[in-house]
C-alpha cells in the first residue's frame, strides 16, 4: 500500500501524531542551531517537563531525527543534535513556526 496519510491504515499517522506534537515541534526548532544538552533544552524550551523532554527525546532517537551523543564522562555529560533527516525536517518545521508566528493576531483567540 503507497503512503496515504488519510487513510487510517496508513502507518504514516504514527509520525505525523510524533512529528506533529508541541515538544517535537519546538526540540527540533531548538537544535536548528545545534548541539545542546539536556539541561539547555530545558531552559530554552518553556515549559517543558523533564518527563516529556525525554519521552521525546527517545522517540526522535527511534525515528532518526535526533543523534543522542553520550561522552562517557562522570558526571553524565550527553549531548544531542540533528540528524541530515532531523535537519531537513528542522527547514519545514522552521517555516510552519515562521508563519505561526507571523499571523497571531490573525489566528483569533
Amino acid at each position: 500500500m503507497a503512503p496515504d496519510v488519510l487513510s487510517s491504515r496508513c502507518a504514516s499517522r504514527r509520525y505525523i501524531r510524533l512529528i506533529g506534537s508541541k515538544w517535537t515541534l519546538l526540540i527540533i526548532h531548538a537544535l536548528k542551531l545545534g548541539r545542546l544538552r539536556n539541561g539547555d533544552l530545558m531552559r530554552r524550551i518553556d515549559g517543558v517537563s523533564q518527563k516529556m523532554l525525554t519521552q521525546t527525546l527517545r522517540q526522535l532517537e527511534e525515528m532518526n531525527l535526533v543523534l543522542r551523543i553520550d561522552q562517557h564522562t562522570v558526571p553524565p555529560h550527553v549531548e544531542y543534535e540533528l540528524t541530515k533527516l532531523g535537519e531537513a525536517l528542522a527547514v519545514e518545521v522552521g517555516a510552519l513556526i515562521w508563519w505561526v508566528e507571523g499571523h497571531v493576531p490573525q489566528l483569533g483567540r
